[in-house]
């Protein structure tokens, strides 16, 4: 096991972590967060490419020409992200966010090694298939874990755009995959494979070793009783001393959060709890914005775009590569344009017209394929095109930003786990059924997914509050006033306005959040200035 981060005090005595301060070392968190999410991105788009190439296949003779054994040997890999986000989900909030991606990312080089060294004559596809597994496992611990890490380390101005900067990378992680298989398929017939799958080593390595010299989380320190550590790495992330006032603050706001959530012990049981901390609807807003992404059809065009070019519109396999990686940087240029609205448009917003623009894609394809002609199915090609461009700029970012501000700090960590279980739960449910499908009928694949998006709009409009601008404490006191003054939690955010830490720390008091309380909400009947001991004097000291 990793040790703690080590850190340095400089003659004023302000912490430093790998040598950096302030800025600088919340921009060193950000980059290596954002890695993680390269990695993600590249190991999603790399076998889009080499799925139905010819040296592959006669490599691992299974996968040719069969649909089936194209998506399992694919879709395997999600099964391992599923596993690995349930093993975060259960002792992620016991080994600490920065070790779990030093974890994640060791755990992901070994399954690459594994994927690089078979050799006919040894089960070559076995192998092949458990090295997927291993991999995809040690990517489900980070994609539980980065974006809760980036949450807890940010500030309140900039974590959206941080969050969305490591959800839109994955598409340039894609985009890098699918250029190397493309350039990897002129090569020699062992290069066409091993090397795609092997480069993702230089990524894990950079995150593994560089994870090492960055400090923990200070809410998981603070949650996990060890104030002295939190109060360090918030200095240190503000580039000031341990007592300056911003950081007595901040500290002060975090402990009252974890408090009011009945201690930093994070048990299953707070999962599905209501009350004014609304455990529960925050989980599953996490959890749904998850499943819409991936029951939505990205993976059906991310993993299969050359497969679709080929079966559903006819080109060529060289065209099919040609055309996926011409289609990767549509969707790269797009997903960097939440870079820039994700703050000034809202969630809600981005939300709503992501899944208006993929419904319309989705329309336009299945139309275009119904009359069978080569020259109707170019429409479609056009459908997938502005899909995975819709796609990129909201649904691609979005739904893990959400779940890691959303969740309260008392459960944000199995929370965010739950999530990703359900993003990798859909991810291989999508991605092993999309290749039978197409099969079948390839035009009402894509009116299934239409239909699909076009669900997923009221559900935004009604129950998703905007986070916008919102520090993790100030999302705390949205629901508090939803269920205490008994209005929907979007009126709740909607009514709220921007709080500086001096209100937020007023509102908490004002909503009983400066002390333990009912998780089920039976302090519902206290007014917002009444103390929680008041409340059990007035009901001859029995709280019901």
């Amino acid at each position: 096991m990793v040790l703690k981060a080590r850190f340095s005090e400089d003659a004023q005595g302000v912490p430093h972590y790998s040598g950096l301060t302030g800025r600088k070392l919340s921009t060193l968190v950000s980059v290596i967060a954002t890695s993680g999410f390269l990695l993600f991105g590249y190991d999603q788009g790399v076998m889009s490419g080499i799925i139905t190439g010819r040296d592959f296949n006669n490599y691992f003779p299974q996968t040719r020409n069969n649909a089936t054994w194209q998506a399992f040997v694919t879709a395997i890999y999600e099964v391992g992200c599923l596993l690995g986000a349930i093993f975060q989900l259960c002792l992620g909030d016991r080994i600490g966010r920065r070790r779990s991606i030093i974890l994640g990312a060791t755990i992901m080089i070994v399954g690459v090694v594994i994927q690089v060294t078979p050799f006919t004559g040894s089960s070559p596809t076995a192998q092949f298939i458990i090295g997927r597994t291993v991999t995809g496992f040690g990517n489900g611990i980070n994609t539980s874990t980065i974006p809760t890490y980036q949450a807890e380390c940010s500030k309140s101005t900039n974590r959206g755009l941080l969050i969305c900067i490591e959800g839109g990378i994955v598409a340039f992680g894609s985009l890098l995959a699918y250029w190397i298989d493309y350039g990897a398929s002129y090569g020699p017939s062992e290069l066409t494979w091993r090397f795609p799958i092997a480069f993702q080593v230089v990524f894990g390595i950079i995150i593994a070793v560089t994870m090492i010299w960055l400090p923990e989380s200070p809410r998981w320190l603070m949650s996990r009783d060890r104030p002295d550590e939190a109060m360090t790495v918030l200095a240190a992330l503000q580039g000031t001393h341990r007592d300056h006032e911003d950081v007595q603050l901040q500290a002060g706001i975090i402990s009252d959060s974890i408090r009011a959530s009945a201690g930093g012990a994070s048990s299953y049981k707070a999962l599905f709890t209501g009350g004014k901390s609304q455990h529960f609807r925050r989980m599953m807003l996490g959890v749904s914005c998850q499943f819409f992404q991936q029951i939505g059809g990205c993976n059906a065009v991310i993993y299969y775009f050359p497969l679709l070019f080929e079966t559903s519109i006819g080109t060529s396999h060289s065209l099919a590569l040609l055309l996926g990686g011409i289609n990767m940087v549509v969707y790269a240029t797009f997903a960097t344009t939440s870079w820039f609205l994700i703050e000034r448009v809202g969630r809600r917003k981005l939300f709503l017209a992501g899944s208006i623009g993929q419904c319309l894609s989705m329309v336009l394809i299945f139309s275009c394929l119904i009359p069978g002609t080569s020259s109707a199915a170019v429409g479609a090609g056009v459908g997938l095109f502005t899909y995975i461009a819709f796609f990129g700029a909201t649904w691609l970012p979005l739904p893990w930003l959400y779940p890691a501000e959303i969740n309260p700090i008392k459960t944000r960590g199995k929370a965010n786990a739950v999530s990703t279980v359900s993003n990798w739960l859909w991810n291989f449910t999508v991605v092993m059924f999309t290749p039978p499908f197409i099969a079948s009928s390839d035009w009402g694949t894509y009116l299934f997914f239409a239909i699909v998006n076009a669900l997923f709009i009221p559900v935004i409009y009604l129950y998703y509050p905007e986070t916008a601008g919102r520090s993790l404490e100030e999302i705390d006191i949205i629901f508090a006033k939803g269920y205490l003054e008994n209005m929907t939690y979007v009126r709740a955010a909607k009514e709220l306005p921007s709080l500086s830490n001096e209100e937020v720390d007023l509102k908490a008091r004002e909503y009983g959040f400066v002390s333990d309380d009912d998780e089920a909400g039976q302090l519902k009947d206290a007014q917002y200035g009444e103390k929680e001991a008041d409340l059990a004097a007035n009901t001859g000291g029995l709280q019901v």
